[in-house]
């Protein structure tokens, strides 16, 4: 019985080493974040806003299909990361997506369809 005590506190030790690691990991890690943002032949992208928690940039005077922004370091700690991107579409089936990458992995994707486009991403780190 004793040794069956000490096997289950064992477990139980570990689990919650292993729960904590988990529930602490992007609590002490950066990541390198970047949002692009593509929309169908003809449109054009015109104002972007994008940013890691509450700090955001507002890019605008944008033109083309296609928006990429510089990479950026999210601090350990930080929430999320969220995105924004407008455009004017070539016609009423015109589409827009923005998506946020994270470490080089896309995360997450966001998309519009119309003449007037507005499509955004959130990610939760």
């Amino acid at each position: 019985m004793n040794k069956r005590k000490m096997i289950m506190m064992a477990a139980v030790a570990a689990f919650g080493v292993l729960a904590f690691a988990s529930c602490t990991k992007d609590k002490v890690t950066t990541h390198k974040v970047q949002f692009k943002a593509e929309a169908s032949a003809g449109s054009n992208i015109s104002v972007a806003v994008y940013g890691i928690d509450g700090n955001t940039t507002t890019a605008t005077s944008l033109s083309g299909t296609t928006w990429t922004s510089p990479e950026i370091t999210a601090p350990a700690g930080s929430l999320s990361a969220n995105a924004a991107v407008n455009a004017d579409g070539a016609n009423a089936s015109s589409t827009l997506k923005v998506q946020i990458y994270v470490d080089g992995k896309m995360v997450k994707e966001g998309t519009s369809s119309g003449q007037y486009l507005s499509a955004s991403a959130g990610h939760q780190f």
